[in-house]
């Protein structure tokens, strides 16, 4: 818990100066300096990039002293990349290997509470912006829930551009899941229209195949797809 030191006015609270820094951690409120902000206070994240990268690599597999002609991807467990928020610094000497980066997929479940959802939809987008004041190639990653989710999911996100779907973990193989995909992903192409979608996963999806006819589709295959040849992710 933060502590708080009490005043004499009216019962009111104001952080001590340790407080404000620990706080000032927390939230990393200077990856947003400068950032427009959307409704919920979701900042805005420019797509700096204007068609799709050659390769993805996970943040977990990007090693030292390498030079990838990659985007970085954070489509694995959120145990693996939780450090850039704690250490986000730190966390730039292994982006800067790579020629960009898709923001990160900080972990949304269908059933955490919405407070913790939107916390983590206001990560992503903050992460992004603020590697793109830094110069970075940017590509916005999008991630929605149920339908309750989709007033906010798609906020701070450039219209007519290029957006990322992973569909790794995703369940589709299930009836109810599959279908909140499709519900969400028609949702997605009448609020952003985008002009290329990028899936990282498996994308043998009845519901792509009508998106094929109208925009442009760029599919990368996971690692583990790749390295059980034949499987699917």
């Amino acid at each position: 818990m933060i502590p708080l030191l009490r005043t004499n006015f009216q019962g009111g609270i104001f952080l001590s100066k340790i407080s404000l820094e620990k706080y000032s951690k927390i939230t990393n409120a200077f990856m947003v300096a400068g950032a427009k902000f959307c409704g919920h206070d979701i900042p805005e994240c420019p797509c700096t990039v204007e068609k799709a990268p050659n390769a993805l690599i996970a943040y977990c597999d990007i090693k030292n002293e390498v030079q990838y002609d990659a985007f970085a991807h954070f489509y694995i467990d959120d145990y693996k990349f939780e450090s850039i928020w704690r250490y986000p610094r730190r966390a730039l000497k292994k982006l800067i290997r790579c020629v960009g980066v898709i923001t990160p997929d900080f972990s949304t479940y269908q059933d955490d509470p919405e407070p913790l959802k939107l916390y983590n939809t206001y990560r992503m987008r903050a992460f992004g912006h603020w590697l793109t004041t830094l110069g970075f190639r940017v590509i916005n990653n999008v991630r929605w829930g149920e339908e309750d989710t989709f007033g906010w999911c798609f906020d701070g996100i450039p219209h007519n551009d290029i957006v990322l779907i992973g569909t790794v973990a995703s369940g589709l193989r299930n009836h109810e899941n599959r279908k909140l995909f499709e519900t969400g992903l028609t949702k997605l192409l009448k609020v952003l229209n985008p002009h290329t979608i990028i899936i990282y996963g498996s994308d043998n999806l009845p519901c792509l195949e009508s998106v094929r006819q109208k925009i442009k589709i760029v599919s990368f295959k996971s690692e583990r797809a790749l390295a059980f040849k034949g499987g699917s992710s």
